[in-house]
C-alpha cells in the first residue's frame, strides 16, 4: 500500500511540474515577443550604442576575432568574460557590430529566461494569477525592456540569480521527497548557473558563496550524502570553487598579477584615482554604507516606480518579504531572501570599492550606475506577488467573490505604473542620453574622419576610450596598432612613423606622448575635437607613405 501511495505521489508531482513546464513556456514566449517589440522600439531611434560601456562590451568581443592577435588574451583583465564569449558569434557580423544589434541577442535570452525564472520561482509557492504579478513586474519594466536591447550584462545576471534561486529551491525539495536522482540534475544546473555568475559580475561571486551555504544546509538537514545528490554536491562544491580561481589563473597568466581586476591600472580603484580632483569632496556615500545603501536603494526605486511611490515600494517589499518568510519558512521562502543580496554588496562597494551611484534627485544631481539597481527588480517582483497572494489568500476567508479580483486590480496597477515610466522616460536611458552626447558627437566626427583615410592603412591609436568611432567607421581592428596588442603596442611607441600608415593621438594619451617624444616624418593633417572631449590628432606617416606601404583596394 505504501509502495502505490509513493508511486501515486509521484505521479502527481511529475504531472504538476508538466503543467508548470507548459505555464512557462507561455510566459517566456510572451516574454520573447514584448522583448522584440522593445528592440524595434530601441533600434529605429539609435538607442543601442549610448552606453559607453555596451559599446566597449561589443569591442573587447570583437577584438576577440578581429586584431592583430586575435584570441582570449583579448578578453581584458576587469570585466569577467562570458558576456563577451557570449557576443562573439554576433559582432562577427561587422553591419550588427556597427550598430549595435550584436549585443541585442544575448541579452534578449537572458531576458526572456529571466522572466520565465521569475514565474517558475513565484510559482514556488503562489497560483498562478499571484505569480503572474512577480512576471508584469519584472518582465514590463521599461529600464528593463531597454537594457535587454544593448550588449550591457544587467539583464543576463538578472536572469542567473532568479534561476540560481529557483533550482537551489527546488533541490532542497527534491531533496526531502528522496528524489536523489532529480536533486542531482538540479544541483548540477544550479553549478551552471553560478558558474556563469561568478563569470558575469563579481557580484556574482558573493552570490555564489551564499548560495554553496544554502546548498549545503539542505543536505546536512536531508542527509543524503550516500546517494547521487551527494556526488552532485561534491561536483557542485569543485565547479564553484574551480570558476573564480580559473579567472584569477587568466589574470596572472596575463598580466602578471592573479588580482588585475581588482587593484591593476584599469580597476575602479585605479581609474577613481587617476580622475579623482585634488581635494575636491568625495562622492555621496563614500565610507559611509547607510548613505551609499540610500543611494542605491532610490537608484532602484526610481527604475521600477515614480518618485511618489519610490519609498511605498520598497515599504511594501520589505512587507511581502518578511511575511512570506513567516508563512513559507519551511518551503524555503527564505532561500529567495538571497535575493537581496544587491542591498549590502552595493552598499558595501559604494563605501569602499570606488563605485559612485549618482541619482538626478539628490546630489551631484547628475546620473551614473543607476543600473546596479536594477538589481532589486527580482526581490521588488516576488515580493509584491507575495503580499497579493498573501492578501488575495486573507480576503477569501471572509469574502470569496472578491479574492480572484485582486491580482487582477494591482495587475492593471502594474502596467499603469510601467506606462507612466516609460512616458517619463527609465532612468536608466536618461542615464544613457544624459552621458552619451558630446561622446556620441565626438565619435560621429572621430569617424567621419577615419573613413577618409585610405582603405587598408594601418592605424596607431589608444582605441579603448573611444572605440566606438572604429566601430561606426566600419574599421576592422586589425588594421589598428592598439593597447590591446601587447607585442606590438611598445615597439610601435618607441618609432610611430616607422610602424603605421597613420597616428592618432588625443591629448596626453600614450601614442600623444610618443608623438611627443619622436614627431620625426610624422605630418598634421586633420584635428577632431568636440565640446567635453579631448582632440585627436591625425598623422601621416611620411616614411611609410612615401614608400607606398598602403595597399589600395
Amino acid at each position: 500500500m505504501r509502495s502505490s501511495a509513493n508511486s501515486r505521489t509521484l505521479t502527481e508531482a511529475e504531472t504538476e511540474r508538466l503543467a508548470l513546464r507548459g505555464e512557462t513556456f507561455v510566459i517566456a514566449w510572451s516574454a520573447l515577443l514584448i522583448s522584440f517589440f522593445a528592440l524595434a522600439f530601441s533600434y529605429s531611434r539609435g538607442l543601442m550604442l549610448l552606453y559607453g560601456d555596451a559599446v566597449a562590451h561589443l569591442h573587447i568581443a570583437r577584438r576577440i576575432i578581429d586584431s592583430i592577435n586575435p584570441g582570449l588574451r583579448q578578453l581584458g583583465s576587469v570585466w569577467l568574460p562570458l558576456p563577451h564569449l557570449l557576443l562573439v558569434p554576433f559582432v562577427a557580423r561587422l553591419e550588427w557590430w556597427q550598430s549595435g544589434l550584436a549585443g541585442a541577442f544575448p541579452s534578449m535570452g537572458a531576458y526572456v529566461l529571466g522572466t520565465a525564472g521569475i514565474y517558475r520561482l513565484a510559482r514556488l509557492w503562489l497560483p498562478p494569477r499571484a505569480a503572474l504579478i512577480a512576471v508584469l513586474f519584472f518582465g514590463l519594466n521599461p529600464g528593463l525592456l531597454y537594457m535587454q536591447t544593448t550588449a550591457m550584462n544587467e539583464p543576463l545576471f538578472l536572469a542567473e540569480m532568479i534561476w540560481a534561486v529557483m533550482l537551489i529551491i527546488e533541490y532542497g525539495r527534491a531533496l526531502e521527497a528522496d528524489e536523489t536522482k532529480r536533486a542531482a540534475k538540479l544541483l548540477i544546473c544550479a553549478g551552471i548557473v553560478l558558474a556563469g555568475a561568478v563569470f558575469t559580475r563579481y557580484d556574482g561571486w558573493i552570490f555564489t558563496c551564499l548560495v554553496w551555504f544554502v546548498a549545503l544546509g539542505k543536505m546536512l538537514r536531508w542527509k543524503r550524502w550516500d546517494s547521487t545528490a551527494g556526488g552532485a554536491f561534491v561536483l557542485f562544491t569543485v565547479m564553484l570553487a574551480v570558476a573564480p580561481l580559473v579567472w584569477m589563473a587568466y589574470c596572472s597568466r596575463q598580466f602578471g598579477d592573479p588580482l588585475d581586476f581588482l587593484r591593476g591600472p584599469y580597476s575602479a580603484k585605479a581609474i577613481e584615482l587617476r580622475t579623482a580632483t585634488p581635494g575636491a569632496p568625495h562622492y555621496p556615500g563614500w565610507h559611509s554604507m547607510p548613505v551609499a545603501a540610500l543611494y542605491f536603494l532610490k537608484a532602484a526605486e526610481l527604475g521600477a516606480v515614480p518618485l511618489r511611490f519610490a519609498n511605498l515600494l520598497l515599504i511594501l517589499s520589505v512587507a511581502g518579504s518578511g511575511l512570506a518568510a513567516i508563512r513559507w519558512r519551511a518551503k524555503d521562502a527564505m532561500t529567495a531572501m538571497l535575493l537581496w543580496l544587491p542591498l549590502p554588496f552595493y552598499s558595501y562597494s559604494v563605501a569602499y570599492g570606488s563605485v559612485p551611484i549618482f541619482v538626478p534627485l539628490w546630489w551631484p544631481h547628475s546620473w551614473y550606475n543607476t543600473r546596479y539597481g536594477m538589481e532589486m527588480l527580482p526581490v521588488f517582483a516576488l515580493s509584491a506577488a507575495f503580499l497579493v497572494g498573501l492578501v488575495a489568500d486573507w480576503i477569501a476567508r471572509f469574502r470569496p467573490s472578491v479574492a480572484p479580483w485582486i491580482p487582477a486590480a494591482v495587475a492593471v496597477l502594474i502596467v499603469a505604473n510601467s506606462a507612466l515610466l516609460l512616458r517619463a522616460r527609465p532612468l536608466v536611458l536618461d542615464e544613457a542620453i544624459a552621458n552619451s552626447r558630446t561622446r556620441i558627437q565626438y565619435e560621429v566626427a572621430y569617424a567621419n574622419a577615419l573613413a577618409a583615410l585610405p582603405p587598408n592603412s594601418i592605424i596607431l591609436a589608444y582605441t579603448s576610450e573611444h572605440v566606438g568611432a572604429f566601430q561606426r567607421a566600419g574599421i576592422a581592428l586589425k588594421r589598428t596598432i592598439n593597447e590591446s596588442d601587447y607585442y606590438e603596442w611598445a615597439p610601435a611607441l618607441k618609432n610611430p612613423a616607422q610602424a603605421a600608415d597613420y597616428v592618432i593621438a588625443t591629448d596626453s594619451d600614450r601614442v600623444a606622448q610618443a608623438v611627443a617624444a619622436k614627431p620625426d616624418s610624422l605630418t598634421l593633417i586633420n584635428i577632431v575635437c568636440s565640446t567635453g572631449q579631448p582632440c585627436a590628432r591625425f598623422y601621416r606617416s611620411d616614411r611609410r607613405v612615401s614608400s607606398g606601404s598602403i595597399t589600395q583596394k
